[in-house]
């Protein structure tokens, strides 16, 4: 059975078996927003009980809180997230349609790793136990030009992101429906939500809903810090709603608009977050493994474009 239609299976048993719901699905729904049925928010609860015992009790010198959604704009502001929490947006002029420009990239390199595995499996069960899949990803004709094609495509890509070239960016990529590339401009799109704050329309302030749960973590870190005793290296977790823009709302419950973050920030000494970085990578894939699943299904995902605050 395809990939599709086992999602489409999947969707459909949580709304038959009470675990989601589509928001405001009487009148007509709304995109990308869902609500969770009587079995859903147990199990909802179950993880993020786990979760948060995982953080807060098993490991030394770590907190909680559980800070507001509505945070001054300034904080917004300072973190950068007013000028630079944006995704690129582009709309195809043949087939009608509106894209992530980032989004399409990195499906069309997928698309040719899902290639390369294709020949891989198919060539494990040709030799069995005397498959060298070393040795077959490294001779392979078939397996090289598609690994060719992917390795400059994601050298162009991760370039062109990097410096933020929307020009290199809109010469990249090929509309999935029309095989086009008649683009409009790249635009950069805020995934933050405004709204007002004030007893009267003419004295109204505009504020932003969270679109992540750490900058509440960081305004708190001192009042944290200070009434806690915390000596560095120490860890604050959250868990809490936040609100996206989202441009292509897709994917079910795993692109939403209105969500739940479970967060930790761990704070160290300057110079020593790689190597806490290595050290966390391990921990949570370890917990994560733990909740049975099997291995094969996790992997690391190396950003191209790192969030505009983070080395």
């Amino acid at each position: 059975m395809a990939q599709e239609d086992v999602f489409k299976k999947i969707v459909s048993h949580c709304k038959e078996y009470g675990f989601v719901f589509p928001s405001s699905d009487i009148y007509d729904g709304l995109g990308a927003v869902y609500d969770y049925g009587q079995n859903g928010v147990e199990l909802k609860n179950n993880i993020q009980q786990f979760w948060r015992q995982s953080m807060a009790l098993l490991h030394e010198n770590f907190v909680c809180i559980d800070s507001a959604i509505f945070m001054h704009p300034t904080i917004w502001k300072a973190s950068g997230h007013v000028d630079a929490f944006n995704d690129p947006l582009i709309d195809n002029r043949d087939s009608k349609k509106r894209y992530r420009a980032d989004v399409l990239i990195e499906d069309q390199i997928a698309k040719y790793e899902e290639k390369i595995d294709k020949e891989v499996a198919k060539a494990r069960k040709r030799f069995g136990e005397a498959f060298d899949e070393a040795q077959f990803r490294a001779t392979n004709g078939r397996v090289l030009e598609h690994q060719a094609k992917r390795d400059a495509l994601h050298e162009r890509y991760a370039e062109a992101m990097n410096k933020m070239d929307l020009a290199e960016l809109k010469q990249i990529i090929v509309c999935p429906i029309s095989g086009t590339r008649n683009w409009t401009d790249v635009r950069q799109f805020n995934l933050m939500f405004k709204t007002e704050v004030g007893s009267t329309a003419e004295g109204a302030s505009t504020i932003y809903l969270r679109p992540e749960t750490a900058q509440g973590i960081f305004v708190n870190y001192l009042n944290v810090q200070k009434t806690g005793r915390m000596k560095i290296p120490f860890g604050i977790a959250q868990i809490g709603k936040a609100f996206r823009n989202e441009i292509v709302a897709r994917q079910f419950i795993f692109r939403m608009r209105e969500f739940e973050q479970m967060e930790m920030q761990f704070f160290v000494k300057p110079g020593t977050e790689l190597d806490w970085f290595k050290q966390w990578k391990q921990t949570r894939l370890a917990w994560h493994e733990a909740l049975g699943f099997g291995s094969e299904c996790y992997r690391y995902h190396d950003h191209e474009k790192l969030a505009h605050y983070a080395n």
